[in-house]
């Protein structure tokens, strides 16, 4: 049943309807608003929407998302599996586990249907999740099918002893072959959906390149990245002006997907003992992308 409100000038709508709603957390009331359960004057806006007063507001409360993920039949490529874990290749522009407004149509939701155990330090809605890449980001993820071994690549990750390489096309042309970015990370104030290293605060972050290629507007990079911070590729190279490829969001020119591909990682498999290299092929579209640039 439909809740509905006159609105009040001078707010923002999730702002608006999280202090009219109790119970109701923002991310809950912003994830409604995306999933267009939320009409302004009949029709669908943004959690950032600043309402002018008097308009008709309609919230269509939903059923929280399940307490566990759900399988679903979508497939998997599945680039090196042992008894402890599983590395696959996550496509560009899916989303790693459910949050807010993403539900389902998730990596996990793929994985609980195509592996009947994985390991539960995560949680009943991470399952196997160790580390995760961006919505935008492509490329290979390691996957635990025991709490023994999430636990043991959790600590390959924290002491840093995997290693953790990056394909990047970024805005501009680099002039250094190679470079090392140490800012420190942190969310930024003015733009809470993306992070920031302009700041003198935030987390520590050690980020690595090395120039393969140079073109007339672009250069391609090999990247390492020795922690693993939010967005910390993209909020580091938009520091000294050369934005991915296609992120929108750190300043750089749309495209339909930012050019960052998770390439490689080592790492000790907790099965075997042995040092493992994993490799994800550069997807078809990023190919393309680099075959019609202009040198």
């Amino acid at each position: 049943m439909a809740i509905s409100f006159l609105a009040q000038a001078g707010e923002r709508l999730d702002h608006f309807l999280q202090a009219r709603m109790n119970g109701y957390s923002r991310a809950r009331i912003q994830a409604w608003i995306k999933d267009g359960l939320v009409l302004v004057n009949g029709a669908a806006a943004k959690p950032s929407t600043i309402l002018r007063g008097g308009e008709q507001i309609e919230v269509t409360p939903a059923d929280p998302p399940p307490l566990k993920a759900e399988p679903e039949d979508a497939p998997i490529e599945i680039l090196y599996e042992d008894a402890s874990l599983i590395a696959v290749n996550k496509p560009a522009g899916l989303v790693v586990h459910a949050g807010a407004g993403a539900h389902s149509g998730t990596l996990v939701n793929r994985l609980v249907h195509h592996f009947q155990s994985l390991s539960h330090v995560g949680g009943e809605l991470r399952p196997g999740i160790v580390h995760r890449l961006d919505r935008g980001t492509s490329g290979v993820m390691l996957v635990a099918r025991t709490d023994a071994a999430h636990r043991a690549l959790a600590a390959q990750f924290s002491g840093r002893t995997t290693e953790k390489t990056y394909l990047a096309l970024v805005e501009g042309r680099v002039n250094a072959d190679s470079g090392r970015i140490t800012k420190p990370i942190a969310r930024d104030p003015a733009h809470r959906t993306r992070m920031t290293a302009r700041l003198d605060h935030g987390r520590d972050a050690l980020t690595e390149y090395r120039v393969l290629r140079r073109f007339a507007k672009f250069t391609y990079l090999e990247v390492r990245i020795g922690t693993g911070r939010t967005h910390q590729i993209r909020a580091h190279l938009a520091s000294v002006r050369h934005p991915v490829a296609g992120d929108k969001l750190y300043g750089a020119q749309a495209a339909e997907r930012i050019f960052l591909h998770a390439w490689r990682i080592r790492f000790d498999s907790p099965g075997t003992g042995e040092r493992v290299t994993v490799e994800a092929p550069l997807p078809e579209e990023l190919e393309r992308w680099l075959g019609q640039i202009s040198e």
